[in-house]
């Protein structure tokens, strides 16, 4: 049986990749990709970001700057370039940065800056793997199902 590498948002891997210029990293995550199980992408900074960037979130279908500048064309941009590397290495499951607008597979920030989570939405890219059958889930999910949890 092969296994088939896991897609990873690059600031769990320790990239400092992050809006403010840090990461997000999970010692386990980082250990995938050393190991050679997984790739990692940063959807944002591969669509042309700077890092650090200002913080944005989505409001209405649109990712907006806490400035008020309009990013969504990087943040599309930079998800289709990780469905490409999704398809590229054949990933059927991915572990994506909670509550990310790019990579939050199952809630994001309301748009008011304030660290409001609304559930009836997914990150950018987040959604268009999940469009794709790609399996979802964040890295605390991931941690779980290390430790005898449960994940989606």
């Amino acid at each position: 049986m092969t296994s088939t590498m896991i897609l990873i948002s690059a600031c769990l891997a320790g990239e400092n990749c992050k809006y403010s210029g840090s990461n997000n990293l999970v010692e386990e995550i980082r250990e995938l990709l050393k190991e050679g199980k997984a790739v990692a992408v940063c959807p944002e900074k591969d669509g042309g970001l700077p890092v650090p960037r200002d913080p944005a979130e989505i409001i209405d279908d649109r990712v907006i700057s806490v400035t008020g500048a309009d990013v969504t064309d990087y943040y599309l941009r930079g998800a289709r370039i990780g469905m490409d590397v999704c398809r590229h290495y054949g990933c059927t499951r991915a572990i994506l940065k909670a509550n990310s607008p790019s990579c939050g597979p199952h809630c994001v920030y309301d748009g008011t800056f304030t660290h409001t989570l609304v559930y009836d939405r997914c990150g950018i890219f987040a959604a268009m793997l999940k469009e794709a059958g790609v399996e979802c889930i964040d890295e605390t999910e991931y941690i779980q199902s290390l430790h005898g949890g449960t994940s989606k």
